[in-house]
């Protein structure tokens, strides 16, 4: 299957930016701040029109320098630097109101962290994508997916696959599709299987494998990227497959486009992330 033209939603010209989509992200630790700020650019770049994080007190005045353009919200935080069970109540109350929430790039595994988000999943009445430790916390009752009444989108690498599933990395790598089409089907999600031609699977059965993306984007942060991107489609409110597929097409065509310019070594996630509005720009020129 290749990736229809279309996808992305027209904008009337008279759209403000509330209406362009609002995302809220729940990322980092004081270990992993920049996953957070990757992820939060990914869903800008891609077009939402408000991007909130949410992120560990002691982080706040690093991001405030870094991120400009999106809303910051302090919570509370563990002794290790990591959100706290506290925080529940102000972070669902911040995510009324949201169209997308992002959950994972950079939060640990920290405990209580890992409680936070085992405890947030049900109560969540917006789509939702999950990755990194956001997938960790799920491991070991992977059934908690199934308690989600609204989509659900995991972006697991093989590594984390293999924790959902309890199959080795080996068995995964050799039927991707089978493997990514039949936990979709089972959980009532959507799967993107991250790697060499990522595979996006939605319960119904329906499969998309991309083409785009390089040996370059094996670095630290494409997938926080990639994940705000699909968070930031959501917000505007495309169908949670489209969001999916869309965004590792998108994300692929990116960092082909950061190869072609500056090489594929040393290639990094800001690169990929600041050139999401030409490969936009081209995708939207495509013929219907």
């Amino acid at each position: 299957m290749t990736i229809p033209p279309g996808l992305l939603p027209v904008r009337p010209v008279d759209m403000h930016k509330g209406e362009a989509g609002c995302v809220y992200v729940l990322a980092g630790s004081v270990v992993f701040s920049g996953a957070a700020a990757l992820c939060t650019v990914g869903g800008l770049r891609v077009g939402a029109g408000l991007v909130t994080l949410g992120l560990p007190a002691r982080l706040y005045e690093p991001m405030v320098g870094k991120l400009t353009e999106a809303i910051l919200r302090a919570l509370p935080e563990t002794s290790a630097g990591t959100l706290s069970l506290k925080g529940v109540p102000q972070i669902i109350q911040d995510i009324e109101g949201m169209d997308a929430v992002a959950i994972g790039p950079g939060l640990s595994q920290e405990p209580e962290t890992t409680a936070l988000v085992r405890h947030l999943l049900p109560k969540i009445a917006q789509p939702v994508v999950l990755d990194a430790d956001g997938l960790n916390a799920l491991a070991e009752d992977v059934a908690l997916l199934t308690t989600r009444a609204h989509p659900t989108i995991l972006t697991p690498h093989v590594g984390e696959m293999a924790r959902l599933t309890q199959l080795s990395p080996e068995e995964i790598q050799r039927d991707r599709e089978r493997i990514a089409r039949e936990f979709a089907t089972r959980y009532h999600v959507i799967v993107v299987l991250k790697g060499h031609r990522t595979v996006v699977a939605q319960q119904d059965g329906m499969v998309y494998v991309n083409e785009t993306g390089n040996p370059g984007m094996a670095s630290g942060g494409m997938g926080d990227v990639l994940t705000g991107m699909i968070a930031g489609l959501l917000g505007q409110h495309c169908a949670p497959f489209d969001a999916a597929r869309l965004g590792v097409y998108l994300h692929g065509a990116a960092g082909d486009r950061a190869a072609t310019e500056r090489g594929q070594i040393g290639l990094l996630a800001s690169d990929l992330a600041d050139r999401i509005p030409q490969v936009i720009r081209q995708y939207q020129l495509l013929p219907t």
